[in-house]
């Protein structure tokens, strides 16, 4: 057990060093994250001493179940690809546009438009694409207009991992940690709706209050229109993106998992594009922009990290831990230690390790599924807490760098505490009250 936690703990902690010392590298002149390489090295080192055999990996890795990360990740990659498709169309910037002519020229009403826009998005599509999306909007507005997007920058990232949590479809947490407990669509649907709306809503009004100085400010007016890229292929896409919502929303009833409609949707509108570029002699320039704005890096850290936590699962670490947090109240143990761990882990690596941990932990009931949904609500919002909390994070932070625009690991911190703490204890009070009413 020494040795297995002793070296996952090296890992983590030269990954959090890395992550806010020195996120990016630049390489012959991009930026690259190598955060997933010491993940790599920690899960291969764990394998080369013995604490985790390969075949207990691959085992764990390929496991029949709706929730092995191979799986996890076509979900993640398949949606990812329709998401950056529509980008690559200028269908967010498209949807931005009309928000920001529709906010009358001032602040608070663009701040108000924005927000809304970026939540609605966030809970049909991905928490990280919209916030990958929208920042350079974001960033190339401001500049224009003449005003400081530092305001609008924090509202679509706290607005995207706020209403992520609606749907299961909203973060690859929520997949996995509901689908480890056979939660369909509806059935989550039904449980989180309050808690996130409640916490959507008391997020922009303490928004609001943090940053109503700055809002205050005059703007100038932008007209430029955006300009939509081939039309056929946009409605497409858009139809892809349709199907893709309405097949995962029904899976549970037609027994079939989440990875296969993701897979044969995404594969469908690679195929389709790839012919129609071909048909039209337009090049393939378009279809290799979508691969190459992919999060590959996702793929090794997640199979990684999910191999450390095999490897503390089988040591006992995991049924220690889970056992201890037994007594008290599940829905604010589990909430609290879920938020706190995803600024150690990571997100994705935390809900894997609290998935097996609740297997694990001998709760039933009320109380697995209220620890269960508190584990949701933490992967979400413990994402802006501090920038080591979601890949979303991290790679926001290098866009923002990429952009000459400085946000400290500090000053990112001291938001998201005024931010995230409050909104936490309010999603975990309406989770208790949605937990006793349905």
């Amino acid at each position: 057990m020494i040795a297995t936690i002793v070296v996952s703990a090296i890992t983590i902690l030269a990954i959090l060093i890395m992550l806010i010392v020195k996120p990016t590298f630049n390489v012959k002149g991009k930026e690259i994250s190598f955060y997933w390489i010491i993940a790599v090295l920690g899960a291969v080192l764990l394998l080369a001493i013995g604490c985790i055999s390969p075949q207990e990996a691959w085992s764990g890795l390929t496991r029949q179940t709706s929730v092995n990360p191979l799986k996890l990740l076509v979900i993640f990659f398949g949606m990812t690809f329709l998401s950056v498709f529509l980008d690559e169309m200028n269908f967010f910037e498209y949807l931005a546009s009309i928000a920001v002519r529709k906010s009358k020229a001032t602040q608070k009403s663009l701040f108000l438009t924005l927000y809304v826009t970026v939540s609605l998005l966030t809970m049909f599509t991905s928490n990280d694409i919209v916030i990958l999306t929208f920042t350079p909007f974001i960033l190339h507005f401001a500049k224009k207009v003449k005003i400081n997007p530092l305001p609008y920058l924090i509202a679509e990232f706290v607005a995207a991992n706020t209403l992520s949590m609606t749907l299961i479809i909203g973060n690859p947490t929520n997949i996995y940690l509901a689908s480890s407990a056979g939660i369909d669509f509806f059935e989550y649907l039904k449980v989180m709706i309050l808690p996130s709306l409640v916490c959507a809503v008391a997020a922009f009004f303490l928004l609001l209050a943090i940053f109503h100085k700055q809002l205050r400010a005059p703007m100038l007016t932008d007209d430029t229109p955006v300009k939509l890229g081939d039309k056929f292929l946009l409605i497409t896409g858009i139809v892809h993106l349709v199907v893709a919502i309405i097949a995962l929303s029904i899976c549970s009833y037609i027994n079939i998992e989440m990875y296969i409609p993701c897979a044969v949707i995404a594969g469908s509108l690679m195929l389709f594009t790839f012919v129609y570029l071909l048909i039209k002699k337009q090049g393939l320039s378009l279809f290799l922009r979508v691969f190459k704005h992919l999060p590959y890096a996702l793929a090794p850290f997640v199979l990684s990290m999910f191999v450390i936590v095999l490897a503390l699962n089988k040591c006992g670490f995991t049924e220690m831990v889970a056992k201890a947090f037994n007594n008290g109240d599940s829905i604010f143990i589990y909430g609290l230690t879920s938020f706190l761990s995803a600024n150690v882990l990571n997100n994705i690596p935390m809900s894997v390790l609290f998935a097996d941990g609740l297997s694990l932990a001998g709760l039933a009931g009320a109380d697995y599924y209220g620890a269960l949904y508190a584990s949701i609500i933490g992967s979400n919002i413990g994402a802006y807490l501090t920038p080591v909390g979601a890949l979303a994070g991290i790679m926001w932070l290098s866009i923002l760098k990429k952009h000459d625009f400085k946000l400290s690991f500090a000053k990112f911190m001291t938001y998201g505490v005024m931010i995230s703490i409050p909104l936490m204890i309010i999603a975990l009070g309406a989770l208790h009250l949605s937990i006793l009413f349905i």
